[in-house]
């Protein structure tokens, strides 16, 4: 492998990938440095990437890493531990380190730009059996997953004051919801009435535990005692982009704010995912932490256009001054 890179990405999911492999079509250098943690690892497959219905997320990574392989994309399974940005640029142009640990050995790559395609962590509520289903019966997002269980009795549990925009978009798909409140706060009259009219029960107090038979969910257990049957549940977790090489690239993170709830964090960019620190792009759920896959696999196309687009700037700038120096 060799030490200078056009391109490191960091993460190897759909937007890494993507903005990889647009940016090797173009003859770029890229190397895709993938730790092997993607936040859908447990789901059975990913929906609403056209072309790939259903598809298993590491299929889809396994078909990614060979259309980008195909442009000479380099892919290692590695972690990155550290990166920076040098003080004096090499012969003119831009240049990061990137800190690599694979196998036991470390080493330092150099590379013109950086795209961080990290991806974010889903915090779920300290409830027993929950984290056990997450991405399988326990699900946050209804557009990624709420076909799957379409007319099925599905349980809401509330964390905050977005639970009940949740309770809605599954009611959508499905007559038999039920709301549990949990932690989140009392509804208002006007949500009373909105729960009353979609014929919504609503539970109040804690949820003890998420209740599974023959690996399957089968209830929601209250504080009481009590099991409440349901089939699936609903959850909204807090989604915090991962920091890793955050502060050290010297970039921060922002607060997400949906309807005046706090719901985690996010890295800030451009429209083609610029960040505030020249030379460094992010895509995907760093950036935009609602995207879906296919939202991510669009974003790391636009970034890894725009990174090319950048680096051809400079090496056009380069050659002009090589040029004049040689008259």
């Amino acid at each position: 492998m060799q030490d200078v890179f056009d391109i490191v990405v960091i993460g190897g999911g759909a937007a890494g990938l993507s903005g990889g492999k647009i940016a090797a079509r173009s003859r770029r250098s890229v190397l895709v440095i993938d730790s092997g943690t993607p936040r859908n690892a447990p789901a059975h497959g990913v929906h609403n990437y056209l072309y790939a219905e259903g598809t298993s997320p590491s299929r889809l990574v396994e078909i990614g890493r060979a259309e980008a392989g195909k442009y000479g994309v380099q892919i290692i399974d590695a972690k990155v531990t550290g990166a920076a940005r040098l003080d004096l640029p090499v012969d003119g142009e831009s240049r990061f380190t990137v800190d690599v640990e694979q196998d036991g050995s470390k080493r330092t790559i150099s590379a013109r730009r950086i795209l961080l395609a990290t991806g974010l962590i889903d915090t779920l509520p300290d409830i027993p059996g929950m984290r056990e289903r997450w991405g399988r019966d326990v699900l946050h997002c209804p557009f990624c997953h709420g076909w799957e269980v379409r007319d099925q009795g599905v349980g809401v549990v509330g964390t905050g004051p977005m639970s009940l925009h949740t309770v809605q978009l599954f009611r959508a798909l499905t007559t038999d919801v039920i709301y549990f409140q949990h932690t989140a706060p009392d509804p208002t009259e006007e949500q009373i009435e909105i729960l009353a009219a979609l014929g919504v029960p609503h539970i109040a107090g804690q949820v003890a535990r998420i209740e599974t038979t023959d690996d399957q969910l089968s209830g929601v257990r209250m504080s009481d005692g009590e099991v409440i049957p349901r089939e699936a549940v609903a959850v909204t977790t807090r989604i915090d982009g991962r920091t890793d090489l955050i502060a050290e690239l010297g970039l921060a993170m922002t607060d997400l704010e949906v309807g005046g709830a706090m719901l985690g964090s996010y890295l800030p960019t451009g429209a083609m995912g610029l960040t505030d620190v020249s030379g460094v792009w992010a895509a995907g759920n760093l950036s935009d932490p609602m995207a879906q896959v296919i939202t991510a696999a669009a974003a790391g196309a636009a970034a890894g256009s725009a990174i090319h687009m950048d680096l051809m700037a400079e090496d056009t700038t380069i050659a002009v001054e090589r040029h004049r120096r040689s008259l």
